[in-house]
C-alpha cells in the first residue's frame, strides 16, 4: 500500500486510512477488533478515532470507541500505527456536545484536558495526530494554536490537524502559527466525495500552496455511492435509514443532503464506468480520491469485516485519464448533489 507524508510533519501514512466511529454502536467491540485486524494485515497502519465517537454521539457513549481502540492498540506494537484523534470543539451548530455543560470551547484548558482524558481511553502516552474536530470560530485562533502547541511541547502529540474547517479558518490559523511561532495544522479533515467536490476548490489550493494534506472523511458519501440507498432502499441497519425513518430534526436534514435525488442519480451514472473497469462504485470513488495530490490519506469506515474488504481493492487502483473525464461529465452534469442548486460552497 503506498504511504504520504501529512502535511509538513515527519509522519508518514497509508493512502487507506481506517475510521472508527461505527465502534461500540453499530459495530460492538469483537466486531470492531475484528475490523482492526483486518485492516492491520491489509497493511493500514493509520486509524482516525475522536473523544465524540461513535456517531450519533450520545452522553452514554461519548468515549467508548476510543476505549475499544485503545483495548485493541494495547496489545499491538505501538510504534507500529499512527493513531488520530480529536477534540470536539462546538459543534458547528448540528449538535450539542454531550459533556462540560452541552457546550465545548477550544480553549488551552479544554483543549489539554480533552488530549489527556483521550489517552487514558486509548492506553497510550501519545497521539501522533490531534484534530480540531469543529472549528471555534469565536475564540481567538492564538488560544487554540497555543494549547495544541502545549500539547506538542509536552510530547502527548507529534502533529496537529483541524477537521469541519473552510478556508479562510485554515489560513488563520495558519497564519497565526507562523506569527506567533506556534505549531501548525498539517492536516484538514473535511467531507469529500464524489458526491461532495467543494474541496477542489478554494481548500485545495490551500492544501497545495501551505502544505498541508487533506484527510476526506465520507469519500463514500455516507453509504451512498455503494448504492445501497438506490431505487429508494433503506437497508436495515444503516445510519440514514435510521436517520430517513425516525431521525431527529437535524439528523433528518443531513440524512437528505446525503440521499436525494441528484445524489442517487450520480450514483446510477457511475455504475457503468465502474463496471466497465470491473470494479465496484465504491472502490472507484476511493480511487478517485487517492488520486487527488493534495489528498494523503482517505478515510474509509466499516460495520463488518466484509464492508471493509469491499473498499480495500482500492488501494491497487489508478484511474487513467478517460475515466477521470467520464467522472468528471458526470460532476459537470449533476453538480454538488448534497446541495439544492448545484453551487459549491466550503
Amino acid at each position: 500500500m503506498n504511504r504520504k507524508r501529512l502535511g509538513r510533519s515527519g509522519l508518514v501514512v497509508t493512502e487507506l486510512c481506517l475510521g472508527t466511529m461505527t465502534f461500540g454502536l453499530q459495530a460492538d467491540e469483537p466486531a470492531s477488533f475484528a475490523i482492526m485486524d483486518r485492516a492491520a494485515e491489509a497493511g493500514i497502519d493509520f486509524f482516525d478515532t475522536a473523544e465524540l465517537y461513535p456517531v450519533p454521539p450520545s452522553g452514554q457513549l461519548f468515549g467508548v470507541t476510543e476505549e475499544i481502540v485503545g483495548r485493541w492498540l494495547k496489545a499491538k506494537p505501538r510504534g507500529q500505527f499512527i493513531i488520530a484523534s480529536k477534540i470536539t470543539g462546538p459543534g458547528h451548530g448540528w449538535f450539542r456536545p454531550p459533556v462540560r455543560g452541552g457546550f465545548t470551547t477550544l480553549d488551552r484548558h479544554q483543549i489539554v484536558k480533552a488530549c489527556e482524558d483521550s489517552l487514558r481511553r486509548l492506553q497510550t502516552d501519545y497521539l501522533d495526530l490531534y484534530q480540531t474536530h469543529w472549528p471555534d470560530h469565536g475564540m481567538r485562533p492564538e488560544e487554540t494554536m497555543e494549547g495544541l502547541t502545549a500539547l506538542v511541547k509536552q510530547g502527548k502529540v507529534r502533529a496537529v490537524g483541524c477537521s469541519n474547517e473552510t478556508s479562510w479558518g485554515l489560513m488563520k490559523s495558519l497564519w497565526t502559527s507562523e506569527k506567533h511561532g506556534l505549531a501548525r495544522h498539517d492536516t484538514v479533515q473535511n467531507n469529500f466525495s464524489l458526491i461532495n467536490r467543494r474541496c477542489e476548490s478554494e481548500l485545495a489550493q490551500v492544501c497545495r500552496r501551505e502544505g498541508v494534506s487533506l484527510l476526506p472523511y465520507s469519500p463514500l458519501g455516507g453509504g451512498v455511492l455503494t448504492g445501497k440507498y438506490q431505487a429508494g432502499a433503506l437497508p436495515a441497519g444503516a445510519r440514514f435509514s435510521d436517520y430517513l425513518s425516525h431521525g431527529a430534526p437535524r439528523q433528518l436534514n443531513m440524512a437528505r443532503r446525503f440521499v436525494n435525488e441528484r445524489s442517487l442519480e450520480t450514483v446510477a451514472r457511475l455504475h457503468p464506468i465502474a463496471q466497465d473497469l470491473g470494479i465496484s462504485v465504491a472502490v472507484l470513488a476511493l480511487a478517485w480520491s487517492k488520486q487527488h495530490d493534495f489528498v494523503a490519506s482517505t478515510i474509509v469506515g466499516a460495520t463488518t469485516v466484509a464492508q471493509l474488504e469491499e473498499t480495500l481493492p482500492a488501494a491497487e487502483v489508478v484511474l487513467d485519464a478517460a475515466t477521470l473525464a467520464r467522472i468528471d461529465a458526470i460532476d459537470a452534469a449533476i453538480p454538488c448533489p448534497m446541495t439544492e442548486d448545484g453551487l459549491r460552497r466550503l
